[in-house]
């Protein structure tokens, strides 16, 4: 135990430092045509499915795998037989032939997975919550600064058609005065159709326990907390980690959103009682910048609104953008027009993938690795939504308001 604390302590909490030159030295340099050779950490259902997405990308090659549990690398090995395995991360990044990763561990995981990454000198795909709490954000900016490594996160509908959408409608003249966004989040599935039935070679002979625990309170071996992570405080931020990011890093970018000022989150648990974290929720986030309230609303016992809908809401007009991408615009004349933009048009080149916003978010993240341009979704929106996902789940728990200290960098 003690040796796995040391180590978190000494890559993680900043102790281990780097020259900028060691950074860029630990990757190769590409070309515009270069194949993209990466590797996944994670191997669960969300790393399959990004997985699945990465090797239909043109000119990448998936060399190596990494997880904590035998039967998820012997599940990856069926999508990419050729790829090497790895129990332990820290190996997969001492090839220094592989230019990039993809990180989809637990939430509570991704700054320990993420910055030896950044710090092995590869380029990151780091899936949604970006970081776990305030204090796991700023050690993955710490890692980055000054690196020049690449990093996408994974909230694919910033890659989407609806951002082109928006943007066409979302200006003085269509929408006035901007006060209100209102976005929502609906499933009628208890436990969100998260539960996980547990395999039967789920036990300490086929799944590294200690490294999973990684910061949190250390807890005996249970295969319920380890297949059902998502319904655990010390591994979950529940949907507001799962989907309320989505929504919150889409407008983040569209509106360039800071950390909200204020959150205020209430939340029970009616339908899901094997889950310790909220099955129906009400976030109300203050951006006093903006003057701009933005709410959102989940539940797990209806889906009247589905997986996504949002509105936009100016003295002018309305934006209305629903779960399949489609956008709409009303004005609020009486009697005034609606359009409908370039309703559900997606890109030739990935209709006949099975996610396409995970698809095209993926290429654009292989595009940028070898152009090293920005990506659609930056780092700074990821750790920006972060602290609004983290700032609600705080509320929750405390039964209060919170408020973000930006100087410091800390919720209060």
């Amino acid at each position: 135990m003690s040796n796995r604390r040391e180590f978190i302590t000494k890559v993680v909490g900043g102790a281990a430092t780097m020259a900028v030159a060691e950074f860029s030295s630990a990757s190769r340099i590409l070309g515009a045509n270069d194949r993209v050779r990466f590797a996944l950490i994670g191997a669960g259902g969300r790393g399959k499915e990004i997985l699945k997405a990465a090797i239909q990308c043109t000119n990448v090659e998936a060399v190596a795998v990494s997880d904590l549990y035998t039967r998820r690398l012997d599940e990856a090995k069926h999508i990419i037989p050729n790829a090497k395995t790895y129990a332990d991360f820290r190996q997969l990044l001492d090839d220094k032939s592989i230019d990039a990763v993809l990180i989809a561990s637990p939430h509570h995981q991704h700054a320990l997975n993420f910055v030896p990454a950044i710090q092995a000198g590869k380029d990151v795909y780091q899936e949604k919550t970006m970081a776990f709490n305030p204090d796991h954000a700023r050690r993955m900016r710490r890692a980055l600064e000054g690196s020049g490594r690449v990093v996408q996160v994974g909230i694919q509908s910033t890659s989407g058609p609806a951002v082109a959408q928006v943007t066409e409608c979302m200006n003085a003249a269509s929408m006035g005065t901007i006060t209100g966004l209102h976005t929502h989040h609906y499933r009628n599935e208890p436990y969100g159709g998260w539960k996980r039935a547990i395999p039967s070679d789920c036990d300490l002979q086929h799944v590294n326990w200690n490294a999973f625990q990684g910061e949190v309170a250390p807890h005996d071996f249970d295969p319920n907390r380890f297949i059902n992570w998502r319904f655990f405080w010390d591994y979950s931020g529940g949907n507001v980690f799962e989907n309320m990011v989505h929504q919150v890093g889409f407008w983040t970018k569209l509106l360039d959103l800071k950390a909200p000022s204020k959150v205020t989150m209430t939340g029970a648990n009616y339908i899901s009682p094997g889950m310790e974290l909220p099955d129906i929720m009400d976030v109300s986030m203050e951006h006093a910048d903006k003057k701009l309230l933005f709410t959102w609303n989940s539940m797990f016992g209806n889906r009247y609104y589905g997986e996504g809908y949002d509105l936009l809401l100016g003295d002018k007009g309305t934006i209305i953008r629903d779960e399949n991408e489609n956008v709409q615009y009303e004005s609020q004349k009486r009697g005034g027009a609606v359009m409908e933009p370039n309703k559900s048009q997606k890109p030739a080149d990935i209709i006949s993938v099975g996610d396409p916003l995970t698809f095209a978010h993926m290429k654009n993240f292989f595009d940028c690795v070898r152009s090293r341009k920005q990506p659609n979704c930056p780092f700074e929106v990821g750790f920006r939504s972060a602290i609004a996902c983290q700032m609600a789940i705080n509320s929750c728990r405390l039964g209060r308001t919170v408020k973000w200290d930006a100087e410091r960098e800390e919720i209060v």
